[in-house]
């Protein structure tokens, strides 16, 4: 496939950027009959501009007046190279600073500076605004190249620009089609016989004609239709692409500039991000609650910011924006801030988080520990995530590193541990682990009836249940924890009873041996006993001393095997037996003896034939024993 890059104008109004367009490409941008009365642009425009065989680029054109700067902000989201126009017979002015500003805020890469109408004015002329422009771009945080002189009235320099254009296009990197995709919409519209059809630039990852996709914050999903790159039919969109999406299930009113069409379905939107703010010289200084415009991809939202401490003009500080509506952002995003009122741009910001907590507020060493490395990034927000984790399905578009190699660095960090798809610290699993242990310990020491902590209590402990399962394997291996059944006990051995709990044992003992064939129930005992007594009875049943029958009731177990040698001989004698006959022969009444005959039934012992007990498959067994023991 061709390379493809993504060329954005910008430039003082009435300053030639349309012309100068519509000179290298053949395509006048300017769409509306407004545009061509007042001889200015109002929206974006759109063209096309080859480069070679293997080289193409779309250039977006925006406006230049000050009162259409923030639709020149959604046209300079997503682009590669800036394409700076400066009037030669003019020089810069008000609106090529604030659009140099804009570019720079937004991390453009690279830079073409052209100074226009240069058939205008004289050389020496020419040279002194070359050697002003120039001076400025030396300062930038852009790589841009020597200013070319060109007249898109006579055509000089325009091979010149053309060629410039190239060279920077061929040494600016080529987008990853295989991130998240996502493309911000800057036109939304409708085709006869297409339905509706959402435009932008790719900014990244990929989709393909029949995939499904999401249109945020709005939450709205379609099926993508068709898709076109400048007016050609492709199967798949790529990054760094003006792209059009024909999309089927998608009601046009409920899109606009702003939306973001996403295709992973983990993609968030939020309502406050923390972010790197740079404020530029000669503006008032941002407080606490300064309302502001944030413009970030094809959005303009409005904000409050709050800072840790005031920002003064031409600082750097990490603040949290309190977003009015909902947007899609990720790590490493750039964006604009603008004033509220009057509306200029003040600064702009690097998205360090998409989804901060709430509270507390993240101390400013955090902010810039977390903006050193994507490793410190990530260790960062699973430390501070604690015994929630961090969802592994949340570290791309929070740290910003790339889907396919999240499992490699967090397997690199050490100290992290993964479990259920969640990514906790060290220092957390260890000191859960160590509370964990201790409130085992502590519930034997007040419970030594019990078979040890219920794993469910167990997990409602250390509050997340893959926490939980990270501890108890911890533990498991390390020989602290055991688990029997839904039980976990701390060590491999659990010590006897205390001395006064084995004589309530006896006591019970006694009891049931007493009761006889009546057995007892724990109620039976809680005059005695109270609460101990489900847990005591328990015990015994572990120990295999009593038996649990139907109905809570408990019977001394030589007493229970007595009454089942009964109650099978009986059965086999006669070839069956119905309730009245076992009756008879074990000297009980119905509240006794049916909850007796339902526990045979599930040990297999008996089977019920409708209103008969019959031998089952192991009372036959039971039989065979008591015959070989005679």
């Amino acid at each position: 496939m061709n390379r493809y890059t993504v060329i954005g104008t910008a430039g003082h109004v009435d300053h030639g950027k349309t012309a100068l367009v519509k000179a290298l490409t053949g395509t006048d941008t300017d769409r509306w009959e407004e545009e061509k009365r007042r001889g200015i642009t109002i929206d974006i425009g759109f063209a096309e501009l080859g480069l070679g065989d293997d080289l193409s680029a779309g250039i977006v054109d925006v406006p230049g007046h000050e009162d259409f700067v923030r639709n020149m902000l959604a046209g300079a989201t997503g682009i590669d190279i800036g394409l700076l126009v400066i009037a030669a017979d003019e020089g810069m002015m008000p609106q090529t600073e604030e659009h140099l500003n804009i570019l720079e805020f937004l991390g453009i890469p690279a830079g073409v500076a052209v100074l226009s109408k240069a058939d205008l004015v004289d050389e020496e002329w020419l040279e002194l605004v070359r050697s002003e422009v120039s001076e400025r771009l030396d300062r930038s945080p852009i790589r841009w190249e020597e200013p070319v002189a060109a007249s898109a009235v006579t055509g000089l320099g325009l091979d010149v620009v053309k060629e410039t254009i190239s060279r920077v296009a061929r040494d600016t990197a080529a987008r990853d089609t295989g991130d998240l995709f996502r493309m911000p919409v800057d036109r939304v519209f409708s085709v006869r016989g297409t339905g509706t059809v959402v435009t932008g630039t790719t900014w990244s990852g990929s989709v393909a004609v029949g995939e499904q996709v999401t249109l945020l914050p709005e939450r709205l999903t379609g099926r993508i239709r068709g898709i076109e790159v400048h007016g050609r039919k492709v199967e798949r969109a790529t990054p760094g692409r003006r792209t059009a999406l024909a999309l089927a299930g998608v009601d046009r009113d409920g899109i606009r500039r702003g939306t973001t069409v996403v295709a992973d379905p983990g993609w968030p939107v939020t309502e406050m991000m923390d972010v790197d703010l740079t404020l530029l010289e000669n503006v008032a200084p941002l407080g606490q609650r300064a309302r502001v415009r944030v413009h970030h991809g094809t959005s303009e939202v409005l904000a409050r910011v709050t800072p840790l401490k005031t920002v003064e003009p031409g600082m750097r500080m990490g603040v949290r924006l309190r977003l009015e509506e909902p947007i899609v952002a990720r790590w490493g995003d750039r964006g604009v801030i603008r004033s509220y009122s009057p509306v200029t741009t003040i600064g702009g910001f690097t998205v360090v988080d998409p989804a901060p907590p709430r509270r507390p507020r993240r101390p400013l060493k955090w902010l810039a520990k977390a903006n050193r490395d994507e490793s410190s990034r990530l260790f960062a927000l699973v430390a501070e995530a604690g015994t929630r984790g961090l969802p592994v399905d949340e570290v791309s578009y929070r740290t910003g590193i790339h889907p396919e190699r999240v499992e490699t660095v967090s397997g690199a960090l050490s100290g992290i541990h993964v479990a259920q798809g969640r990514l906790f610290d060290n220092e957390t699993v260890q000191e859960a682990f160590t509370r964990a242990v201790r409130a085992v310990q502590h519930f034997q020491n007040a419970n030594d009836l019990t078979e040890g902590m219920r794993l469910e209590e167990f997990r409602r402990l250390l509050g997340a249940g893959a926490l939980a399962d990270l501890v108890l394997e911890l533990g498991v291996k390390q020989g602290r924890l055991t688990v029997e059944g839904a039980f976990v006990t701390a060590g491999r051995k659990r010590e006897a009873p205390a001395r006064e709990t084995v004589a309530e044992l006896d006591r019970v003992s006694g009891l049931l041996a007493a009761a006889g064939p009546e057995g007892l129930t724990a109620q039976d005992l809680d005059h005695e006993f109270g609460a101990r007594a489900p847990e005591l009875l328990a015990y015994l049943v572990r120990q295999g001393t009593a038996v649990k029958v139907h109905g809570g009731r408990y019977y001394n177990g030589e007493v229970l095997a007595g009454l089942t040698r009964r109650a099978l001989r009986r059965i086999a004698c006669e070839g069956g037996a119905k309730p009245a006959d076992l009756r008879d022969e074990l000297g009980l009444s119905r509240k006794f003896l049916i909850p007796l005959l339902e526990w045979l039934d599930e040990q297999g012992l008996t089977v019920r034939r409708e209103d008969r007990r019959e031998i089952g498959p192991k009372g036959r067994e039971h039989l065979d024993r008591e015959l070989d023991k005679a």
